[in-house]
């Protein structure tokens, strides 16, 4: 009887009137609402991955503007908003228009000013979108004698598709930089103007003009204004945790330690609260299961075709470094994928060093780490990419039961299967191949860790073995297996209070799988 009591979980849903009339769970993000209409500032700018709540953000914005003070009732603006006063809202969702070509683009601009248009009135002689958007801002303010917000949502999504192509990102750029020019040229008549993105408005160039906006995306005060946070989730979804753990027979610090590890991690500045990926997390909370939500509604293919044009091999998308100024370099002079990764929600902030004004980015939580290599394997796996999946499933039930040697057995059994692809006669292909499929196996996996005598090919530790293994290419699992004992691999983990378990492993060259294998245990003393 209680649980039927629980407010539903807005799987889906991202408008904020929908969410508080229909009693759906919400996590108050409203005293941010409030403290930005009552800023100095006018003009803001948030960048953040996408379903990150950007949407849910604007719409609550919207009802704030509108003067919808029933819908606060109970929440932090509600009490915080002393004066409610409705203005007129322009909100404007450029989702859209995702994957649109010229034609499609402008379409989707001109339905969306009709819609404001028969409201405030059809514009004799404008024809461009920029002065019909002009003119409704003019209209606007001059019908309801009040200024007038300005709300775009996902600015960035026609051009995302596009944004490293030379024919199309010049032609819908201009299409949508003429489209937001009159932005500056209304300031009088403005009272409020917000744009969210994925990547920061800058690198788009874009708003070359709007040079009075403030670009809130990492600034601490605003480092939890989208996503959710572990207190958030203690004080205001307890119930929705504790229907969740009694599904899956844990506690609720058991429960909360599960969801931490799938979907915790995010920092958008430093120092930061952990911020939970608010999608998966709400799903999670609906369908009372822990799984891959977020990297399942959709994996931007630009991505990964970045990934191959900068070359960056699997092990090495995670702790990273780079400057402050990375972040917003411009798309047109980027010289790494850093900053797509970390705008796209693949690698977040991880600390930060102000002397050099350094930040280190890593992959946020297992949810990411996870999707990525399931996304990466085709390149190593060819057309056998699910019963490759399969495969590591077995491989991981074979580790979890302490079967290594069974897991290589069944892996050479299923690279016996896979076509040829081009690229693969060098160690280090087998070398991610491999990183790949022990990320996909959940462990904590490493390549080239550096050791007091030479580096290590690469280390995998489960909840209670360390691997060390040192792969050949062409050569012999014996020759593996000395150079470890050689270099003595195993004291540099000595203090990790974990059975090290050596393995050498040599893949055949002609029938591109494992050739042979040595595995010895090599317990430390304490």
């Amino acid at each position: 009887m209680e649980q039927q009591k629980l407010s539903r979980c807005p799987v889906g849903i991202q408008t904020f009137e929908n969410i508080r009339e229909g009693g759906y769970l919400y996590i108050d993000k409203t005293e941010y609402v409030y403290n930005m209409a009552h800023d100095d500032a006018k003009y803001f700018f948030l960048s953040r991955p996408r379903r990150f709540g950007k949407s849910l953000l604007t719409s609550t914005l919207r009802s704030f503007f509108e003067g919808r003070q029933d819908l606060f009732k109970g929440l932090a603006a509600g009490r915080l908003e002393k004066e409610w006063t409705a203005y007129p809202v322009l909100h404007f969702d450029m989702s859209r228009a995702k994957h649109a070509d010229k034609e499609t683009l402008e379409n989707m601009l001109d339905l969306q000013l009709f819609e404001y248009e028969k409201k405030y009135g059809l514009p004799e002689r404008a024809k461009k979108t920029n002065d019909r958007l002009t003119t409704l801002i003019m209209r606007a303010f001059e019908q309801t004698g009040h200024k007038v917000v300005v709300l775009i949502d996902e600015y960035d999504a026609p051009l995302l598709d596009v944004m490293h192509e030379e024919r199309d990102l010049p032609v819908l750029r201009n299409i949508m930089r003429n489209f937001y020019s009159p932005l500056k040229a209304c300031d009088p008549y403005l009272r409020f103007v917000f744009l969210t993105g994925i990547t920061k408005f800058s690198q788009l160039s874009i708003f070359s003009e709007l040079n009075n906006i403030s670009n809130i995306s990492m600034l601490e005060p605003f480092a939890a204004i989208c996503g959710i946070t572990e207190d958030e989730m203690r004080s205001q979804a307890p119930e929705h945790i504790a229907r969740l753990a009694n599904t899956l027979g844990l506690t609720v610090d058991e429960t909360m330690l599960r969801l931490k590890e799938r979907y915790d991690g995010y920092h958008f500045t430093w120092p930061s609260p952990d911020i939970y990926n608010p999608f998966s997390l709400i799903n999670a909370l609906a369908w009372k299961k822990i799984d891959d939500y977020w990297f399942g509604s959709g994996t931007p293919t630009y991505l990964i075709e970045m990934l191959r044009k900068y070359k960056v091999v699997p092990s090495r998308i995670g702790d990273l470094k780079a400057m402050a100024s990375a972040f917003d370099a411009p798309t047109e002079r980027m010289t790494s994928i850093t900053p797509l990764l970390y705008q796209s929600g693949y690698v977040t902030i991880k600390d930060y060093n102000p002397m050099g004004n350094l930040y280190t980015l890593d992959i946020p939580n297992k949810e990411i780490r996870v999707g990525l290599m399931q996304s990466l394997i085709p390149n190593y796996l060819n057309e056998r990419t699910e019963t490759g999946i399969t495969t590591v499933a077995l491989m991981a039930i074979a580790i979890q039961e302490g079967r290594f040697e069974d897991s290589l057995g069944l892996l050479q059994e299923f690279l016996l299967t896979v076509p040829y692809c081009d690229n693969t006669d060098y160690e280090g292909h087998y070398q991610q191949m491999l990183y790949i499929i022990f990320s996909l196996l959940g462990m904590f996996v490493d390549v080239e860790v550096r050791t007091p005598r030479g580096r290590v090919d690469m280390v995998m530790r489960t909840a209670d073995t360390l691997y060390v293994m040192e792969l050949k290419l062409g050569g012999d699992a014996a020759a593996a297996m000395r150079q470890i004992e050689l270099k003595d691999y195993p004291s540099r983990f000595i203090r990790c209070g974990l059975p090290v378990v050596k393995v050498g492993i040599n893949f055949d060259r002609e029938r591109r799988t494992i050739g042979n294998w040595e595995i010895k245990s090599d317990t430390p003393a304490n």
